[in-house]
């Protein structure tokens, strides 16, 4: 069985999906066979497409039919739980356990991107950590590196440990150019939070994952 990682962040645009199809790019790199996945997506373009899913399939080696990579696509850009609400859909966490699976017998490695931040809702009785839960994975955490990031970044360790996950890596992405004090930000987290710095993003407004899969170490 290939080695699986459920990608989370400390927020939404924090750029889970950047670092998605960063590391995805460095596992081809090491010479790995890797795919992502994109379970929920919400926000869709003028053909029905989602941006977070088309890049995911671009940085992929694996071509999985659109349904495994992302079974729920939702088309307003607003909180999943309320566009699935909206549309009479219950996110499924059954199906989209079956997707991983499918996922993992066809790549190296797998990438499982959440949608927004940790907890957030996908119905009124499910949140992205229950989903975490059900799938059992390790978690890599995606830090925004801007002001807050700190308590962001140490609640969303938090509520992983307290779900009996463990983070297998940390990926700090600096996506505020301006941020005051990131080296001591920086310090601050690598020496509070309980796993392993995979790697320091650049801000990068070209969001070129293959330029930033150099600055990434593969967990594990």
């Amino acid at each position: 069985m290939s080695s699986a990682y459920f990608l989370t962040g400390t927020d939404t645009e924090v750029g889970k999906t950047h670092i998605t199809c960063a590391l995805l790019h460095r596992a081809r790199q090491a010479g790995l066979s890797a795919v992502g996945l994109k379970p929920v997506a919400a926000g869709t373009d003028a053909l029905g497409e989602n941006d977070d899913v088309r890049r995911i399939l671009a940085a992929s080696s694996v071509e999985l039919p659109a349904d495994i990579v992302n079974p729920y696509c939702f088309a307003p850009a607003i909180a999943p739980h309320i566009a699935a609400a909206d549309v009479g859909v219950d996110i499924d966490f059954s199906r989209i356990a079956d997707t991983v699976g499918t996922a993992r017998r066809q790549a190296d490695l797998v990438i499982v991107e959440g949608a927004g931040g940790f907890c957030v809702p996908f119905g009124i009785d499910r949140n992205g950590a229950d989903l975490a839960m059900v799938l059992g994975l390790p978690v890599i955490l995606v830090v925004g590196m801007r002001l807050g990031c700190l308590n962001h970044a140490l609640l969303t360790a938090e509520a992983i440990a307290n779900r009996g996950l463990f983070i297998a890596g940390w990926v700090a992405n600096r996506i505020d150019p301006e941020m005051s004090r990131f080296e001591e930000n920086l310090a601050t987290l690598k020496e509070l939070l309980d796993a392993p710095l995979l790697g320091v993003v650049p801000y990068d407004p070209a969001g070129s994952p293959a330029a930033a899969a150099n600055c990434l170490s593969l967990p594990g």
